[in-house]
């Protein structure tokens, strides 16, 4: 894993930005929405570095991914203008940090999940949320993380057992 640097920080918040700006902008649900961002080209862009140096403001970018896709109406459901900025946050930290793809990332976990996570994690640093949120996803799987407590539960036990405490 690499650290953020100024340019990430700043990455992460165009990209928290867009988010935000969707669930005014955009009809479709903030999912539909995240989906065809998170698997568009602009995000491809976003993924290599010099994506920092275009000056694409963030009306634009929203414009850019409806004439990929095409305009949609589907679903209704919207996040939180603030959950939709963290979400967008660390979507970016995490795939900046590690060198995986947008698409990579949103395999990994999907929109909904983080937005259950908002609430336990959204003030904690970016990089210790994230590293809290890969100990209850066991690796290439798409995990129901909706009851963070009996993962937590679950990792204790694991962790007792391993250090010889618990039979």
């Amino acid at each position: 894993m690499k650290k953020i640097d100024s340019l990430g920080l700043r990455m992460c918040a165009y990209q928290a930005a867009l988010f935000q700006m969707s669930k005014k902008s955009e009809e479709c649900s903030s999912k539909i929405f995240i989906r065809r961002f998170m698997n568009s080209e602009l995000a491809k862009r976003m993924d290599n570095v010099g994506f920092a140096f275009e000056s694409l403001d963030v009306s634009d970018a929203i414009k850019e991914i409806e004439e990929q896709y095409g305009a949609s109406s589907y679903g209704v459901n919207k996040f939180d203008g603030e959950e939709l900025y963290w979400i967008g946050y660390i979507y970016r930290y995490w795939s900046y940090i590690s060198d995986k793809s947008s698409k990579q990332i949103y395999k990994l976990i999907k929109p909904e999940q983080l937005r259950k996570l908002y609430y336990p994690y959204h003030s904690m640093d970016p990089l210790q949320a994230i590293e809290r949120i890969t100990e209850e996803l066991e690796p290439g799987t798409n995990v129901d993380i909706s009851d963070i407590s009996k993962g937590v539960i679950a990792l204790r036990k694991v962790r007792r057992r391993v250090a010889g405490k618990q039979p």
